[in-house]
């Protein structure tokens, strides 16, 4: 006896030929990212290192208070919030960014890929599902250590730079944050998807980092100013400020738009050659 498909059903080969429907790649992306180690690791070691220096390095601060100048102590009591997210993102990021490179990186060397691009033959909806599950993720971890870090760290400073969560600019700030590292996370896995090789993405994004903005500031003149201003890390980090810093060229949310801006670039020219390249 055979069987026999019914009017309008879609088949089974026309079905895979199709691509999986949005939501079943976005499932697909969750189960991939929950289940891999690295990923446990590198959310752990974010959140460790970034609680931990945050409370850390604000307590040496505060311990050295009498020692700093009178403008030190001024910038300090002008954004406390900022001060107190940057002592423990400053290294804490770089999990993020590892993740952010791994996350692709480690399907093409493990060969999944072949797998996910059986279920997603115009490769650009897995890589779209692929930055939404991992941007939500980020972004929710990044808002939890944001919060975290504030209210372990905010008491230590009370005394110095009283600081409370109803100020203005602070729940901007912390909010700020995540979209940061939500963003820092996208901006690394588009390195990772047009480079395709752990080591490589991973060097890369930590040159964007930690190398070329002290290297623009080397630069002389207003030159060396803007183009400092306008990298991807150094214009994002903004929104995690109360205020302006006094030599700042961008507002929080300019400097947050440079930040997706270059990171939806990457983004698409990843997916244009994503596309044209055998996995």
């Amino acid at each position: 006896m055979t069987a026999t498909t019914a009017a309008g059903a879609p088949a089974p080969a026309a079905e895979s030929r199709s691509g999986a429907a949005f939501p079943r790649l976005l499932a697909m992306e969750w189960t991939k990212l929950r289940s891999v180690r690295s990923t446990v690791w590198s959310l752990l070691a974010f959140v460790v290192l970034t609680l931990g220096l945050s409370a850390l390095l604000t307590w040496l601060q505060i311990s050295q208070w009498d020692k700093l100048d009178p403008d030190q102590q001024l910038s300090y009591r002008r954004d406390a919030t900022g001060n107190i997210l940057g002592s423990g993102f400053v290294l804490g990021q770089l999990a993020i960014c590892v993740l952010g490179a791994m996350v692709i990186t480690a399907e093409y060397s493990t060969g999944m890929i072949r797998a996910s691009l059986l279920a997603a033959p115009k490769r650009t909806p897995m890589l779209a599902a692929k930055a939404l599950v991992f941007a939500v993720v980020t972004f929710v971890i990044g808002e939890i250590v944001a919060f975290g870090a504030f209210f372990i760290a905010a008491p230590i400073v009370h005394s110095k730079a009283p600081v409370s969560i109803g100020d203005k600019g602070v729940l901007r700030a912390l909010f700020g944050a995540g979209l940061y590292l939500m963003m820092l996370g996208l901006f690394a896995m588009a390195i990772g998807a047009l480079v395709r090789h752990t080591a490589g993405a991973i060097t890369g994004v930590i040159a964007f980092v930690e190398v070329l903005a002290p290297l623009a500031q080397l630069l002389p003149g207003s030159l060396g100013k803007h183009i400092h201003a306008y990298l991807p890390t150094e214009a994002g980090h903004l929104v995690a400020q109360t205020v302006p810093g006094p030599k700042d060229l961008l507002s929080a949310w300019q400097g947050f738009g440079v930040f997706a801006l270059w990171t939806a670039v990457l983004l698409v020219v990843a997916g244009i050659i994503m596309k044209r390249r055998d996995a």
